[in-house]
């Protein structure tokens, strides 16, 4: 058994007595900016066709791009193009789909992914 299969096997909390393991998933991050009209599209798409786990946008005081261009927000501005971050995170299977799919919404170059483990102690994990 190596490291890791032992880490995960061990229970994390104790006093539930529950057993907890690591799980490989993707985690996805879209670069979106406000002016992106296709936000409510891609969220309808990730919850409703592709049924990802969940998913969050959090909007940036600040961002730029490969045009240069600095968006960012002060006291006096009205209208602001502030950058967004929508992540997400799958199976690996699930997340390729994904990732594949919302190519549609946004440029590849915006979309990046990497490997992580999640703590999970949902044997449906599995079955999703």
């Amino acid at each position: 058994m190596s490291d890791l299969e032992a880490e995960a096997a061990a229970p994390t909390d104790p006093e539930k007595g529950s057993e907890s393991r690591l799980v490989w998933a993707t985690m996805v991050r879209v670069y979106l900016t406000e002016s992106d009209r296709g936000l409510k599209s891609l969220l309808k798409c990730l919850h409703d066709e592709l049924g990802v786990l969940g998913a969050t946008v959090t909007r940036g005081v600040a961002g730029f791009g490969a045009s240069g261009v600095v968006h960012s927000a002060g006291l006096m501005d009205l209208a602001t193009d502030l950058p967004l971050v929508l992540e997400f995170f799958d199976r690996p299977d699930r997340a390729r789909i994904a990732i594949d799919r919302i190519k549609a919404f946004v440029e590849p170059s915006h979309i990046v992914s990497w490997s992580v483990s999640v703590e999970c102690d949902d044997p449906a994990w599995d079955a999703r």
